[in-house]
């Protein structure tokens, strides 16, 4: 199954802290490059989030958005301090009895009497990961959709390829014919005079020059190869690249070969579809 590395998802979950939300975007790179960007008061996480994505993917580069819309502090008090004020006051109204009573919201304004809940960083960390995770799902799905579509166009031109490796096996052996007798008609005039062997010779000379079949069977083994590459479940982008080479390199050695206008032209038409299955593949996992 093959997986694109050009995708994109986000995810959110509501936190004590408030909502938390991961954005992730994928882009073709030649390794895994994870950036992730994130509020400093969760920088204490980005290892945990760094070794997320890495179980999920193989390579990319992945910005991941990390934001935190904060909700308004929950108070609760402070009790100690509350009744260490309290015992303070106490001890006041006894050197000074004409002290006023303090009030409710004067204690409450006192410093350390209220402070903001306290969240377990283990617990916003746990809620951080569900978040990647919720938005790894999606990029995944995402990704696996769109590695569908590019495996799907990678195979018809795979099928055009094979079209083309047909007809080049068809006429071939007219090409040599035809060679053939344009050779005897440039040596009727002259043949006479010409030792009996030599048309046979130039003829085993060009068939060594212009015999294609091992260039035409390699393509063949190696459209195959493709093909069953696209099927396995593990990433197939760097052997994918590896077999674009290896198909350009067959389609080169061809077209040098080439003795005749069709030749040359299936050559070209081969070598267009090679570059447009690169470029696929260069997307690909």
């Amino acid at each position: 199954m093959t997986f694109s590395m050009t995708a994109y998802a986000q995810g959110a979950v509501t936190t004590d802290l408030g909502e938390l939300s991961c954005e992730l975007r994928g882009v073709n790179h030649r390794f895994l490059d994870i950036a992730p960007r994130m509020p400093e008061e969760l920088r204490v996480h980005e290892s945990a989030v760094r070794e997320l994505i890495t179980s999920k993917l193989a390579r990319g580069r992945v910005d991941c958005f990390i934001r935190l819309k904060e909700t308004e502090a929950e108070f609760e008090p402070n009790t100690q301090t509350a009744e260490k004020l309290q015992t303070l006051l106490n001890e006041m109204r006894t050197h000074v009895p004409e002290m006023q009573s303090v009030r409710a919201i004067d204690v409450l304004r006192w410093p350390g009497v209220l402070q903001a809940r306290k969240v377990e960083p283990e617990v916003i960390k746990q809620q951080l990961l569900t978040c990647v995770e919720q938005a790894l799902a999606g990029l995944l799905v995402a990704r696996r959709q769109e590695g569908e579509k590019m495996a799907a166009l990678i195979k018809q031109r795979l099928d055009s390829m094979r079209e083309i490796v047909e007809e080049v096996t068809e006429f071939m052996p007219d090409i040599v014919d035809q060679y053939r007798d344009r050779l005897n008609e440039k040596l009727n005039d002259i043949k006479d005079q010409l030792d009996p062997g030599r048309l046979e010779q130039e003829m085993v000379i060009f068939l060594q020059k212009s015999d294609v079949a091992e260039e035409l069977d390699r393509l063949v083994v190696h459209i195959d190869e493709v093909e069953a590459v696209l099927a396995k479940p593990e990433p197939a982008g760097r052997r994918l690249d590896f077999l674009m080479q290896e198909l350009n390199r067959e389609t080169n050695t061809l077209g040098s070969k080439s003795q005749d206008s069709r030749l040359t032209k299936a050559s070209v038409d081969l070598k267009v579809l090679i570059e447009q299955m690169r470029e696929q593949v260069q997307n690909l996992e």
